[in-house]
């Protein structure tokens, strides 16, 4: 699949949704590639994850976001010139649906291994035509109708319905019928038929085989009667068998037979021979320069012939006239073939196509190589620049919640991000001794401690999915109940949090000092608060209230490996259940006088408090 698709898709979501949700889209498809290359050959692995991804990032049905972007595809491809290719393709939209097998033929040029659909009219009337769609790729039904519905709305000024009248797999193709109702007069006119009389220029045989040199003539049993010059020389021995034992038909995707054929005739087809053609420089190498040519690799089917042209039935003879030409991207598939310049048409620009393109080819390849090594460069430098973004986005959810940091990326004010909590529960934490136990090892020593001791606490508040408000120095602040609200689980996640501190603490020994073991004091509070993002500099996410001075005073009022909690915490956590709580008594408490307290004294397995991050 090349990346044309995929860079569709990416600038139809960033387009409509934005780049953020695209972003979202192709890390949870688990696609690597920030961009695609247009030329660039990509997994066909890639579109369904992104499509699915999709659907659940951004809520669209396979419907819904196949054809919209469809729709997208018209208008993108116009950056690359395409657009014109469009408006020229038909007249009326009639002759478009007609010439789409052609388009992908000319798209062939740029993109030479695509696997292009086929598509074919019948049953056409003036109120519109039935046409069906041919795949080896399955999931591009919505996509193809969203593209046709904007051909002819933007190009032709139709309004046109799509009815998808069938669907079904056969021999690994998807083959799909669609109704399409829409204003086809064009069809009346094309099928007025004009008398005029004319003189009948008669031709040789001789001369119509060396016009077309690669012309098939095969009657209704399909035994070729006459062949072209060119095609004389390397298939002898055609004439008299039959075509379906010497040819596939590639394109369009039908029974080869001589009906279906005569049903289809306003479509290129293209012709492949069974067998590798055996050349005559292949069994005289005559010259050293083309022994060297052949023994140049090649692929299996590159050693086949393969045709390209019209299929016209000659009424007088009751039979058909295949006007092919040879398909030769260069002068390799030339001398791999069998085939000289002067087998080619005269009238035709053939020969002239053949020795520019390979007069170019190297240029080209240079240019191409050129720009693969530009482009192999910048993606490399993308994802460096998206690991570095990740990196940034993880420090900066480390000073600001995810939540508030997305708002303000948005360009929200910082003011606007303060929010009142009516609920929350606040717990401080202060080593005991601190400053005592700095006194007696070095500075570095004292950082190594600090680092230690938070690495195990920051690995405590993920699990317990409390965020981290501040350390300052020994104390250690967390929350619960914010930014995202949680009803009355606050109390329960802060205890469980709690409990699991002091358990780490009793198990911690410092590194310079390993016959010592850190003391905890811990302080919970609930209540209400104010919170947001202050400062310009250095933005912080901060918590204003009384909750907080409250919290502060029940750590500082505590003791030693125990945690301290406050009435209304311990209110709340009676309406969880399954937390042991002892009664204190009565503690003065700094600006708040005489209040009675608690110890939080252990749980049960059933009342630790978690939830998913979200």
């Amino acid at each position: 699949m090349y990346g044309l698709l995929l860079e569709n898709l990416a600038d139809y979501i960033k387009s409509k949704y934005g780049e953020d949700k695209w972003e979202e889209v192709r890390r949870q498809a688990g696609v690597e590639q920030p961009s695609f290359s247009t030329h660039q050959v990509y997994p066909d692995c890639h579109i369904p994850r992104l499509a699915q991804a999709a659907y659940e990032v951004l809520d669209v049905t396979e419907q819904e976001f196949f054809d919209q972007m469809g729709v997208h595809f018209v208008g993108y491809v116009s950056q690359y010139g395409y657009d014109r290719v469009l408006s020229v393709l038909g007249r009326h939209m009639r002759d478009f649906l007609n010439g789409l097998d052609n388009l992908h033929e000319y798209l062939k040029f740029s993109y030479p291994r695509m696997r292009a659909p086929s598509f074919i009219c019948e049953n056409e009337t003036r109120q519109g035509l039935t046409l069906h769609y041919r795949s080896k790729r399955r999931g591009f039904v919505y996509y193809a109708m969203g593209q046709i519905r904007e051909v002819a709305r933007h190009f032709y000024n139709k309004e046109m319905r799509i009815e998808l009248v069938r669907e079904e797999l056969l021999l690994e193709t998807v083959h799909v019928t669609f109704q399409l109702t829409f204003d086809n007069r064009a069809f009346t006119l094309a099928s007025l038929t004009m008398t005029r009389e004319e003189k009948h220029l008669p031709i040789s045989a001789s001369v119509l085989f060396e016009i077309f040199p690669f012309c098939i003539v095969f009657s209704s049993d399909m035994i070729v009667r006459s062949i072209g010059n060119s095609l004389m020389v390397i298939l002898p021995d055609l004439v008299g068998k039959k075509l379906t034992n010497w040819f596939d038909l590639v394109r369009p995707l039908i029974p080869f037979k001589f009906q279906t054929i005569l049903n289809r005739t306003n479509n290129i087809f293209e012709l492949v021979t069974v067998e590798p053609v055996l050349t005559e420089r292949q069994s005289a190498k005559r010259s050293n320069m083309l022994v060297l040519s052949d023994e140049i690799e090649t692929d299996f089917d590159e050693k086949k012939l393969r045709l390209k042209g019209q299929m016209i039935y000659m009424d007088n003879w009751r039979m058909m006239m295949y006007l092919g030409t040879p398909v030769m991207p260069d002068l390799r598939a030339l001398i791999t073939t069998g085939l000289y310049i002067n087998d080619l048409s005269m009238h035709d620009f053939s020969r002239d196509l053949m020795l520019a393109g390979t007069q170019q080819s190297v240029e080209l390849k240079l240019a191409l190589d050129q720009e693969q090594q530009k482009s192999k460069k910048l993606e490399e430098s993308m994802r460096k620049l998206d690991d570095e973004m990740k990196r940034t986005d993880e420090l900066l959810y480390q000073m600001i919640p995810k939540q508030v940091a997305d708002r303000l990326r948005t360009g929200e004010n910082p003011i606007d991000t303060c929010q009142m909590f009516d609920s929350v529960s606040i717990l401080f934490s202060d080593v005991v001794t601190f400053t005592e136990i700095c006194s007696r090892i070095t500075p570095m020593e004292v950082v190594s401690m600090l680092n230690a001791m938070y690495s195990i606490f920051d690995t405590l508040t993920e699990r317990n999915r409390v965020y981290k408000v501040e350390t300052i120095g020994d104390a250690y602040m967390v929350v619960s109940g914010l930014p995202i609200k949680n009803g009355d689980s606050h109390a329960g996640e802060i205890a469980s949090m709690s409990l699991n501190l002091l358990d780490a603490v009793k198990h911690h020994r410092i590194a310079h000092r390993p016959h010592e073991t850190l003391k905890l004091r811990i302080g919970i509070h609930s209540g209400p608060v104010v919170a947001g993002v202050v400062g310009l500099t250095m933005p912080r996410y901060c918590l204003f209230g009384d909750t907080v001075n409250t919290a502060s005073r029940m750590e500082s009022t505590g003791e030693p490996l125990r945690i301290h909690i406050s009435p209304a915490c311990k209110a709340a956590l009676d309406t969880l259940g399954g937390y042991v709580i002892e009664k204190r008594g009565l503690v003065s408490m700094k600006g708040k006088g005489e209040v009675m307290t608690y110890w939080l004294v252990g749980a049960t397995v059933g009342a630790v408090q978690c939830r998913e991050v979200i």
